[in-house]
């Protein structure tokens, strides 16, 4: 049944009036009472402008590319990638033609935060939403996000995923391009093993995102496959994807193993933390502790040693999301497709010193 702006007044026990000043933003309006209104609203699902059938061959020309840290590269050059295929090429006029306005939407990791912007851009009625990056593994938010996109979907929105997984239960995605963490992950470890390496320290990310759990998966199949299982959790730290995690957690894992000859970085970003802490402690890169990381971002050919790293194609990952986006491409089969990983070797990893 559609929700109207009477439906929403009556539940937060204001007039209609009330209601269109709270959305409108253009008349003040008491902080307990706009809190009341937009908590209906919630609660209801309303959709501005009207009613959510009326809107669903009537999308707007905003899309919303949705991530978790825009100054982290991994993300910009996505969005970026995105954005450009989005936007269009224009004919310089400065006339709008089947171009979009993409905003980013910078989540912060958050996973209300990312409920929040899909709610938001649902009452854009925005004509598709790109979410990038790993998904937060808890059931709860998984069903929310669920029950969003589909109400999104239902609307007219076109959803694309860019670097996660697909959403169990979910009919709502165009398009999941998922990159291959686990198998990059397994092939650099293997890399680190055929040099001869055994004492291997891993920092990963956050305990609770989908890339964090492939990586280390993929590390870990290595090392069993090579003989090496257990005590894993002991050469295990999580933390953020940040410069600072990596340095505090390198620290703890020579503490823990005095002996490691090589860290594995949950990301390039990372591994600069990992590569200052193994520094500061008065040892060489790679002579004394390999080092190595996931993405291939743009500076990791300019750190000194070179870093070597996994490749994940960002650049042509988000474009090719951007142009799902805007259905200038045909999905994939199965609406599923995972992208490959590209194992760098550059002077950050070299045989252990005997």
């Amino acid at each position: 049944m559609t929700v109207t702006l009477a439906d929403v007044a009556a539940r937060a026990r204001v007039s209609p009036a009330t209601v269109s000043r709270v959305l409108n933003g253009n008349y003040p309006v008491a902080a307990s009472t706009r809190e009341r209104v937009l908590r209906a609203v919630d609660d209801l699902d309303y959709v501005l402008n009207g009613p959510a059938s009326a809107l669903a061959a009537a999308t707007s020309d905003l899309v919303g590319i949705l991530v978790n840290d825009i100054a982290d590269p991994f993300f910009g050059i996505m969005a970026g990638a995105a954005q450009t295929e989005i936007g269009g090429p224009g004919d310089g006029s400065g006339r709008a033609g089947g171009e979009k306005l993409a905003i980013v939407c910078n989540t912060g990791g958050s996973p209300e935060r990312e409920l929040t912007y899909l709610t938001l851009l649902q009452r854009q009625r925005a004509a598709a939403v790109v979410l990038t990056g790993g998904a937060v593994e808890d059931p709860a938010h998984q069903a929310a996000m669920s029950a969003k996109l589909a109400k999104l979907a239902d609307a007219g929105t076109r959803v694309v995923l860019c670097g996660r997984p697909p959403l169990p239960d979910s009919e709502a995605v165009v398009a999941a391009l998922a990159f291959d963490n686990r198998g990059g992950g397994r092939r650099l470890t293997e890399h680190l093993l055929s040099l001869g390496h055994r004492r291997i320290g891993y920092v990963a990310g956050p305990l609770e995102r989908t890339t964090t759990r492939h990586r280390l998966e993929g590390h870990r199949d290595a090392m069993t496959a090579a003989g090496l299982a257990g005590g894993e959790e002991r050469l295990t730290v999580h933390g953020p994807y940040d410069r600072r995690s990596g340095y505090d957690a390198t620290l703890e894992l020579l503490r823990r193993e005095p002996e490691v000859t090589a860290v594995v970085a949950a990301n390039d970003t990372v591994a600069l933390g990992a590569s200052a802490a193994i520094r500061d402690r008065g040892l060489r890169i790679p002579e004394d502790i390999s080092v190595a990381g996931f993405d291939d971002l743009p500076f990791s050919v300019d750190a000194v040693p070179a870093l070597t790293t996994v490749r994940l194609p960002l650049f042509e990952a988000g474009a090719r999301a951007g142009r799902l986006a805007m259905g200038k491409e045909t999905p994939p089969p199965g609406g599923i497709a995972t992208i490959a990983a590209e194992l760098m070797v550059r002077g950050s990893t070299a045989p252990p010193r005997v």
